[in-house]
This record gives structure tokens, sequence and C-alpha cells, in this order.
């Protein structure tokens, strides 16, 4: 199924982010993921001159983009700075539980069926297994943090900016490298006020170049496709194969030995994942929205 295909390459590309971002530790984030998108952004300029037009899209859809791709980010980085970053890594993966439940909240016509939740959830407890295992078995820290806050924040952007793509008018995938071009604008612009100015190799070059190709490039693109052609619950499902093969491809290249997490982690998520194929007949409840 093409949505299927193109879910999985997001999903692919976006397990390489940790380990590119391992590599780039060194560089401020806000200057990182400022310029992978812009560099992202010009994946669209084949698909814009293939079709021989410009790019022009709504303002609603605009923003709905910046929202989604900036609001994202700057979210999680402000987190990741206010709160032990494994466990705001933990709150920020609840976004595909939330697309799943908010779906019928957020969009016609979509139901909310048990099998959809528990798989969300059984999803979700491998994340945390996963996250946990490749963070050396790190457990939860005692109190609140108020970036767990701004964690939930931005899973609640993504799940919500994945869903109400389906509510604007339909627009080209193309579409993705203007969302991507003025969010690696606005991030930028935040590295220039929050962070301290740094020297880039050319090694950070290239490295920068094949995040802005690949996690923070592509997989947009790719997860625009699966969006607009499948169903969002069990994209959102699959997405849990994210932090599974992303804390695995850590161990693999630190030369790490799997862990019971790991192997727990990989039961449950892929558990999830076939229970979220399935396609029960009786709806849990509809909500329609306004």
């Amino acid at each position: 199924m093409k949505s299927t295909a193109a879910a999985m390459g997001a999903i692919t590309l976006w397990a390489t982010l940790a380990a590119l971002g391992l590599a780039l530790r060194h560089v401020p984030p806000f200057l990182l993921t400022g310029v992978a998108l812009l560099v992202g952004s010009l994946i669209a300029l084949p698909l814009v001159w293939r079709n021989r037009t410009g790019l022009r899209l709504p303002l609603r859809t605009l923003c709905l983009g910046v929202y989604g791709l900036f609001g994202f980010h700057f979210l999680l980085f402000l987190a990741l700075r206010s709160a032990p970053p494994v466990e705001a890594n933990l709150v920020n993966y609840l976004w595909p539980l939330l697309m799943v439940v908010l779906a019928p909240v957020l969009l016609v016509d979509v139901p909310l069926r048990a099998m959809h939740v528990v798989a969300a959830l059984l999803g979700f407890a491998g994340a945390v297994l996963a996250i946990q295992g490749g963070a050396g078995g790190v457990s939860a820290s005692g109190g609140w943090h108020n970036g767990y806050a701004l964690a939930l924040a931005s899973a609640f952007v993504w799940a919500s900016y994945s869903l109400w793509c389906q509510r604007v008018p339909p627009f080209p995938t193309a579409g993705i490298g203007l969302f991507a071009l003025l969010s690696g604008l606005l991030s930028l612009a935040c590295h220039a006020v929050l962070e301290s100015s740094v020297v880039l190799s050319a090694q950070d070059g290239w490295l920068l170049a094949a995040m802005g190709l690949g996690p923070l490039g592509a997989a947009f693109f790719l997860w625009d496709i699966a969006l607009k052609h499948g169903d969002v619950r069990q994209i959102a499902i699959l997405s849990y194969i994210t932090p599974l093969a992303s804390t695995a491809l850590l161990i693999l290249v630190s030369g790490r030995s799997l862990t019971w997490n790991i192997a727990t982690a990989a039961v449950l998520i892929l558990g999830a994942a076939f229970l979220g194929i399935l396609k029960p007949n009786r709806p849990l409840a509809q909500v329609k929205s306004a």
C-alpha cells in the first residue's frame, strides 16, 4: 500500500535522526534545525519544476505547516532544555497516541475504535522501554518539571498538525518545502536570539546536509503522502517503530549489547503495529468535528 510504504520511509529516515544528532551534538539545536530544514526545503524544487507552476498556498494552510514543523521543534527543544531529556522525550512520544484519540474529534467520520487505542497504548509502552533502554536503563526521575508540559505541547502540535492536514484544502506535497523553508528561517531567528554562535566544520556541513535531506527533509514529504493516502490511526501506530529503530541504530553504532528493554520493546511495538492494521467492525466512539 502506498501510504504504508510512505509512512515506513518516513519512519526509517526519522530513525537516523538520533545518530546524526549525536554526531552533531556540539551544534546548537535551533541552528541545527534551521539549517537542516532549509536544506530539506530544496527537495520541493524538482516537484515544483516538474509541474511548471508556482507554489501558491492559502494562508491557512501555510500557517498550519509552520505551526507543525516549527512549533513542534520549538517546543521540544525548550522541553529538552528544562526537563530531564529522557523523560521529556518519552512525554513527547505521546503524539502517536494523541493522533489516535484525537482523530474522531478533529476529523469527520473517523471513529475511535478500541483496537486502535489498545494498539497505541502498547506502542507507547514499547517506546518507553526502547527510549529508557537506549539511555542505558535510566529510570524516571521524581518530581514535576515544567518541561514536561512543553513536551506534551510539542506532542499535541505534531498530532494536531498531522490530523488538521486532512481538514485544509488539498495542497501538493511540494508545499511541505514551503513549510520547511519558513520554519527553517524561524529556527535560525531563534538561534540568533537564544543561542551562542558557533563555527561549523566541513564535516558538520555534510552531516547537516544528510539530516536535511533525510529526517528533516524527505521524511516530512513522505509523511504527507502517507497522511493523504492512508488511515491516520494506523499510520500513528506504525510511528512507534521510530524510537525502537532509532535506539537499535544507536546501539549498533556505539557497539553496545542488546538489552531486555529493547527486545521487549520490539515485541510490544510490533504487536501494536499488527493490531493497528486490523479492522474491527464496532467503533468505541465517534465524534464529528464542527
